[in-house]
């Protein structure tokens, strides 16, 4: 498959994919979005305040003859860096040790980042080519959240060809615990301060009869 494109979307809509949406139907609705310009390619505000919010994605890759892996990656808020309007990056952390991910990335640089934010119902899809960098500690040390505990093995540095957003039609609403724990207490703290107000209501005397 050749790299250069026409549309940004074509990292996507490959001319198999263009023959059915035509067949089905929804051709013409792509077409003009690729008249007016296609997909995004670089990092906007938008899709920078969407991952500085993230704490969980799935990395895709396939090996040399297009067996597909999707690895799961998290960490605090901010554990994925922008270096640039093109390029963002995250510590990879020593896991099972299994190295699905780096062996199809020394063969097929190809990946995808597919993020999902169940709270607010959003979905965002990036499409573009991934690198393991090793042996960087400066990097390394840069790209590791403070204070997080885990042991940081190496570095993946991801350029972006691609990205688009999707509807939520069909996502389910979910709430991270440390979200749902943050709300109660906040909840908890304003009764309890509702409660104090109201004992010192019932504390005092009776406001007498203007009449």
């Amino acid at each position: 498959m050749s790299d250069v494109h026409t549309y940004s979307s074509d990292v996507a809509f490959t001319p198999a994919v263009k023959a059915i949406q035509a067949r089905k139907g929804s051709r013409d609705a792509y077409a003009n979005v690729e008249a007016r310009g296609g997909w995004r390619t670089e990092i906007d505000e938008n899709l920078a305040g969407f991952l500085a919010e993230t704490n969980s994605f799935f990395l895709s890759t396939a090996s040399a003859d297009g067996q597909p892996y999707i690895q799961h990656r998290g960490g605090p808020k901010g554990f994925i860096k922008l270096l640039d309007k093109n390029t963002i990056a995250f510590a990879d952390y020593s896991g099972n040790r299994q190295y699905i991910t780096q062996g199809n990335l020394s063969e097929n640089p190809k990946a995808h980042i597919f993020v999902m934010d169940y709270a607010h119902r959003r979905r965002v899809k990036i499409w573009g080519e991934a690198r393991v960098v090793e042996d960087d500690e400066a990097l390394t040390k840069a790209l590791m959240p403070q204070g997080y505990k885990a042991r940081p093995e190496q570095v993946i540095l991801f350029r972006i060809a691609a990205w688009d957003t999707n509807c939520p039609q069909h996502i389910p609403q979910k709430f991270d615990a440390a979200d749902v724990a943050q709300a109660l207490a906040v909840r908890d703290a304003r009764i309890a301060e509702l409660e104090a107000e109201l004992a010192v209501l019932k504390g005092q005397p009776a406001a007498a009869d203007p009449t």
